[in-house]
C-alpha cells in the first residue's frame, strides 16, 4: 500500500470529499449508462436491466447507452415480465451485439435469469455471502457460479468476471453500487438492504486506477482485485460507511476534469 504523510492524506481526502460531491448529482446520469436503468421504478426491472447494462458496460459510453436502449426495446420496455417468460433461444435471431457479447451470450443471461426467478423473487439473493470469501468478493463469487449452472457456451463465461483469478470485477462492482448504495442524490438505485455499502467494492477502471496513482493512493500497476484492495484500504480509512462514494469523485476526476 502506498504510503502518504498525515498532511497528503488530508489533503487528499479533502479533494476526493469535494469532487464525490460535485459529480455526485442527478447532472451524472445524463452521460453516464446508468440513464438507461433510471428509465424504470419497480425493483425487478431496475436490477434486471442494471445487471444487462452493467454486463456490457465496457468501450465507448455512448455506444453503451445506445446498446443499453435496444436491450430495453428487446425486452419490450417490461425486463422483469421478459425475463419471467423467457422462452430459451427467443433473442437468438435479434442481432443484438456489443463488442463481443453478442446473441448468444444474451440468450445465456435470459435463460439463467429466468432460472433463477423460478427460486428467488430478487437478484439480490443471487449476491448472497460466501463463507469462504468475506465481503463483495464472495458475494460476486456465489453469483458467478449460480449464473453459471445453466447450460452454456464457454465463451459466455468471460463476461462473468472471476475476482478469483484476481479479475477486478469492474462491471460486477459498478453494478452493487448502483443496487446497493444508500444515494441521498438519487444516481445510485439503494433498492438492496441486505448488502451494506461499506462492503462494496469500486468499479475500478483506467481513469479512477490513473486518478488513484497520481493521488497516491494506488502503486500497484495493474487493475487487478489486489490493487482494488489496496486502493480500498485508503478508501475506507476516508469514510468507512461509504467509500464507493469516490468512485464519483476519482472517475470524474479522469473523466471530465482531465486530472
Amino acid at each position: 500500500m502506498g504510503k502518504l504523510s498525515p498532511s497528503q492524506t488530508r489533503e487528499v481526502k479533502a479533494l476526493l470529499d469535494a469532487k464525490a460531491e460535485e459529480f455526485n448529482h442527478q447532472d451524472f446520469i445524463a452521460t453516464d449508462p446508468i440513464q438507461v436503468v433510471h428509465q424504470f421504478q419497480n425493483p425487478r426491472d431496475i436490477e434486471i436491466i442494471g445487471l444487462l447494462i452493467a454486463t456490457i458496460a465496457w468501450g465507448n459510453r455512448k455506444s453503451i447507452i445506445t446498446n443499453g436502449n435496444r436491450l430495453v426495446e428487446i425486452m419490450e420496455h417490461s425486463p422483469y415480465s421478459f425475463v419471467k417468460n423467457y422462452k430459451n433461444g427467443a433473442v437468438l435471431n435479434s442481432g443484438f451485439v456489443h463488442r463481443t457479447f453478442n446473441a448468444d451470450d444474451l440468450d445465456f443471461f435470459f435463460r439463467s435469469l429466468n432460472n433463477f426467478y423460478k427460486k428467488h423473487n430478487s437478484l439480490e439473493k443471487i449476491f448472497s455471502p460466501n463463507t469462504e470469501f468475506v465481503g463483495a468478493k464472495g458475494r460476486i463469487v456465489n453469483f458467478r457460479s449460480t449464473m453459471l449452472e445453466v447450460e452454456h457456451q464457454t465463451r459466455s463465461e468471460k463476461h462473468l468476471s472471476n475476482p478469483l483469478k484476481n479479475s477486478a470485477a469492474k462491471r460486477i462492482n459498478m453494478f452493487l453500487r448502483w443496487m446497493v448504495r444508500q444515494d441521498k442524490q438519487g444516481v445510485d438505485f439503494g433498492i438492496w438492504k441486505s448488502i451494506s455499502p461499506s462492503e462494496l467494492m469500486l468499479p475500478l477502471d483506467v481513469h479512477t486506477g490513473n486518478v488513484a496513482r497520481k493521488l497516491g493512493l494506488l502503486t500497484r500497476k495493474q487493475n487487478d482485485w489486489k490493487a482494488l484492495e489496496e486502493l480500498m484500504t485508503h478508501l475506507r480509512a476516508f469514510d468507512n460507511e461509504d467509500p464507493v462514494k469516490y468512485d464519483f469523485a476519482l472517475f470524474g476526476l479522469g473523466a471530465f476534469d482531465g486530472f
